[in-house]
């Protein structure tokens, strides 16, 4: 830890005379590790050859890669991470949040009881019920003469609440973003809509009426309404924040034909050819934004930082082929505290401050990002509602060998995702310090331990043979949860609270 702090000293020091840079955060939906070109791990697997990301390839060359990003196992407690630098299990924000109010998303679930969770998602305002309350960072960095800009998927929170329009969450233009977590179609001829007996679909994408009847795909839309929106500051010379949220690749697996030909030449099944050629449409407009940033000459002073979510989705039929495959070698999917659902492909560019093709291992989380901003902006002592978790990643940028192995990680899924069964889909949490990560099945009152370094599958489950390990992680993971209060799940037959992972450990 002395070592991160010395390098942000010498960072510190060597930027203060620097104007504020421009910062654009790329955000995917649904986007598994290696749904990419990007290899993110020791190497190639067959996947990465499978996707065709350029763009990626080109932000990794350029930039930084990190091989051990993680987000939350579903999209709304990673975006209210993201926005306030809070752990989802201290936000209360544990499960995706539906576009309409008071409205809890959790399936019934035989065993247990739904924990009282934070439906709405988050609110700018305080008093709103079902909420959790803080100072967003686009509010923040508004404050501090950034022109903020929204375009895509805010799913910040319900509709009715302050969450659910970007522009209350401080952001001074919002393009497409609202309430909803998916759009009803990808398609510009459909009006980026699927009517439902006549009427609009709820998850019609609004806002975007120029491109009706047309053969825009919403990815290319967003995007070029995102760069227009960037013009202002460019010419003002302002520094701007960016946040690009895709609603690729969330389902519906609507075919962009300009790549669609090449992976159904190459074999695939006809969804998740579908599925490749949103990845691809994705990356088209990561090129889009470099492109724009090379044309207005302003990429040695812009940070773009590239991230996911979620883990890949990985159910059928949503997918094609079999169940719970679609991440290997990692467990899982979406959903789940595996690491398929919650490890992501994560890079980040600063021509100015990062070394191309720089590499690390550390360990970072979604909560990071709202700190690391800040840090970028040069934003000290910002006024907050809300006690920030994360810790910024700045100091990796200079120095990516740094290595922080007692930090810990915290996932808590107190919730039923979908009817279906899978691998720790539901009611689970989990814990990683080091290479050690422990896995709480609430249901089974189970602890699985795994070495991430050795077994990155999670196939061996060492708890048996490390009992020590056990209660020493247990008893971290235990403290923590307290501390934030979380809510916590309790069995219908006996009313019974599930018993704390360090009980367990003991037993």
């Amino acid at each position: 830890m002395l070592a991160f702090l010395l390098a942000w000293g010498v960072y510190s020091y060597g930027q203060s005379e620097k104007s504020s840079p421009n910062i654009i955060v790329f955000f995917v939906d649904d986007m598994g590790w290696q749904d990419t070109s990007v290899p993110f791990w020791d190497k190639v697997t067959d996947f990465n050859k499978r996707y065709h990301t350029p763009n990626m390839e080109r932000l990794a060359k350029e930039g930084l890669k990190f091989t051990n990003a993680y987000a939350m196992p579903v999209c709304t407690p990673s975006r209210v991470s993201l926005i306030t630098g809070v752990n989802a299990a201290h936000h209360r924000v544990t499960h995706w949040t539906s576009p309409d109010r008071n409205k809890n998303t959790d399936h019934p679930d035989a065993d247990l009881n739904p924990v009282d969770w934070n439906i709405n998602g988050f609110s700018s305002v305080a008093g709103v019920e079902h909420t959790f309350h803080g100072t967003a960072l686009p509010a923040v960095l508004s404050q501090h003469g950034y022109y903020t800009v929204h375009s895509g998927k805010a799913h910040f929170g319900s509709a009715g609440t302050p969450g659910s329009d970007p522009e209350n969450v401080g952001f001074q233009v919002n393009i497409a973003g609202n309430e909803i977590g998916h759009p009803a179609s990808y398609l510009g001829k459909n009006n980026y809509d699927k009517p439902v007996n006549g009427k609009p679909n709820r998850n019609a994408v609004q806002g975007l009426g120029k491109y009706h009847r047309t053969d825009v795909f919403l990815t290319d839309a967003i995007t070029t309404e995102a760069l227009t929106a960037l013009e202002k500051p460019v010419k003002a010379k302002q520094p701007f924040f960016l946040y690009l949220a895709h609603y690729a690749i969330h389902i519906p697996l609507d075919a962009d034909q300009r790549f669609i030909d090449k992976y159904l030449k190459a074999g695939l099944d006809s969804t998740e050819a579908k599925y490749a050629s949103l990845v691809e449409g994705m990356d088209k407009s990561l090129g889009d934004i470099l492109g724009f940033l090379d044309k207005n000459k302003i990429a040695d002073n812009t940070v773009i930082l590239f991230m996911s979510d979620n883990g890949g989705l990985s159910t059928t039929p949503a997918r094609g082929g079999q169940a719970w495959t679609h991440n290997l070698p990692l467990k899982a999917g979406k959903g789940s505290v595996y690491e398929g659902g919650i490890r992501e492909p994560m890079l980040a560019r600063w021509p100015a401050v990062i070394k191309p093709g720089s590499v690390t291992d550390q360990y970072v989380i979604i909560e990071d990002f709202f700190p690391t901003i800040l840090d970028i902006a040069g934003v000290k002592n910002p006024k907050l509602v809300q006690q920030v978790d994360g810790k910024s990643f700045l100091p990796l940028f200079k120095n990516p060998a740094l290595k922080d192995d007692n930090r810990a990680l915290v996932w808590h899924h107190p919730n039923r995702w979908i009817p279906a069964e899978g691998p720790n889909i539901h009611y689970a949490s989990a814990f990683r310090k080091g290479d050690w990560k422990l896995i709480y099945d609430y249901r089974k009152q189970k602890l699985e331990l795994y070495n991430l370094k050795d077994d990155i599958g999670e196939m061996h489950d060492l708890a048996a043979q490390n009992p020590g390990k056990v209660k020493e992680l247990a008893g971290l993971f235990t403290a923590q949860l307290k501390k934030w209060d979380v809510q916590w799940p309790v069995f219908k037959n006996t009313g019974k609270a599930v018993v704390w992972p360090d009980e367990v450990a003991r037993k």
